[in-house]
C-alpha cells in the first residue's frame, strides 16, 4: 500500500523525519494548486485551518489531519464524505502549563510587577495564593486533566465538572468524581478559582452568561483556555468593571481582539493571544501524531481522533 501526504510547512515535513516505504511526502501550503487529485493524509496550516479547507473541493482525499484541537465550525466548511481528524494529544500539556501560568501570574500580580519594573519601582504587594485555594475545572477531556494533573502539587482543593458525572482515573490523581454540569451553578459558588477547557458546541455557547457569572464567589477567578464563545463578552465585561470577579483568558469571541475594544482596558483581566498550544512542545508532538497516522493508514487500520467521520 502506498500514501501520498501533503503537510504546510517545511518545517513539519523536516519534523517527521524519514518515513515508510511506499509514502510520498509532499508540501502544500493549500493556497497553491493541489499537487495531486487524491490525497490521503491532508494536513492543513496552523492557523487559519479552517480557511483553507476550501481547497480540497473536487480532491479525492482520504483524511484531514489538524494541528489543532478544536474543530468547531469545521463541519460547515469541509467537503463533503472527507473524514477529519483533531490534534488530541498535541496540544494538551502546553495548554494547562499556559492555565497554570495564567493562574499564577493572576494570584500573584506578575503584571504589576512588570509594570513597576518598567517604572523602576520597589512595589511588593502581599498576594493570593495558589496554595490552599478552591479550583473548579470546568471541562475534564485532555485539557482539564493536564490541568489537574499540573495543579494537584500546588496543594489545592480540586473539583471537576464535565457533561455528565462518573469517576475517571486520572495518571497521578487516581480516580477522581467527576460531578454533572448540571451541578455547575451551585459549585461555582464555592469556587475561588474556575478554569474553562470546553468545546465550543451549542451546548456551551455562552455557558459562563451574566446569571453564572453572577454565581460566582466575588473576588474569584475565572480563567479560559477552552473557547472564547464559552463566555459572553458583555456579561464579562459587567462583571469586571464591577469589580465582581477576575478574570485571565487566552481566548475570546472575536480574536485578534479589535484595537479599541473594551477588553483592552478591563480591570483585573488578564490576556494572552491565543497561544495555548504555542510552544516547542508542538513540533515534535504533531509530528508523532502524524507519524502515528501515517502508520496505521499503511496497516490497513482506521487512524485516531476521528471527530468528523466520513459520511
Amino acid at each position: 500500500m502506498s500514501l501520498f501526504v501533503t503537510v504546510p510547512t517545511d518545517r513539519l515535513a523536516e519534523n517527521l523525519g524519514e518515513l515508510p516505504d511506499g509514502v510520498e511526502l509532499k508540501v502544500w501550503d493549500m493556497k497553491s494548486a493541489a499537487p495531486a487529485s487524491r490525497i490521503d493524509i491532508v494536513v492543513p496550516p496552523y492557523m487559519g485551518s479552517s480557511r483553507s479547507l476550501a481547497a480540497l473541493e473536487d480532491l479525492e482525499v482520504g483524511l484531514v489531519q489538524s494541528q489543532s484541537i478544536g474543530y468547531d465550525g469545521v463541519s460547515d466548511l469541509l467537503p463533503a464524505g472527507v473524514p477529519y481528524a483533531n490534534a488530541a494529544s498535541v496540544h494538551e500539556a502546553s495548554t494547562a502549563e499556559l492555565a497554570v501560568g495564567l493562574i499564577l501570574a493572576a494570584q500573584r500580580q506578575l503584571p504589576r510587577f512588570v509594570d513597576a519594573q518598567q517604572r523602576g519601582e520597589w512595589s511588593p504587594v502581599f498576594a493570593d495564593s495558589l496554595a490552599d485555594r478552591r479550583v473548579l475545572l470546568v471541562g475534564f477531556g485532555g485539557v482539564g486533566k493536564a490541568v489537574a494533573q499540573r495543579l494537584a502539587p500546588f496543594e489545592v482543593t480540586l473539583t471537576a465538572v464535565a457533561s455528565s458525572a462518573r469517576t475517571e482515573q486520572v495518571e497521578g490523581l487516581g480516580d477522581v468524581a467527576v460531578r454533572g454540569i448540571d451541578e455547575l451553578p451551585e459549585l461555582l459558588q464555592d469556587a475561588e478559582i474556575v478554569v474553562l477547557s470546553l468545546p465550543a458546541t451549542e451546548q456551551t455557547h455562552h455557558v459562563f452568561d451574566a446569571e453564572m457569572i453572577g454565581r460566582m464567589e466575588r473576588g474569584a477567578l475565572l480563567v479560559n483556555v477552552g473557547r472564547g464563545p464559552l463566555i459572553d463578552t458583555d456579561a464579562l465585561l459587567d462583571a469586571l468593571n464591577a469589580g465582581a470577579i477576575r478574570a485571565a483568558s487566552d481566548v475570546f469571541e472575536e480574536e485578534p481582539i479589535p484595537a479599541g475594544h473594551a477588553l483592552w482596558s478591563a480591570p483585573n483581566l488578564l490576556i494572552s493571544p491565543h497561544v495555548g498550544g504555542a510552544s516547542t512542545a508542538m513540533n515534535p508532538r504533531i509530528a508523532r501524531l502524524i507519524r502515528r497516522q501515517i502508520d496505521r493508514m499503511l496497516a490497513g487500520e482506521q487512524p485516531v481522533n476521528v471527530v468528523i467521520p466520513a459520511s
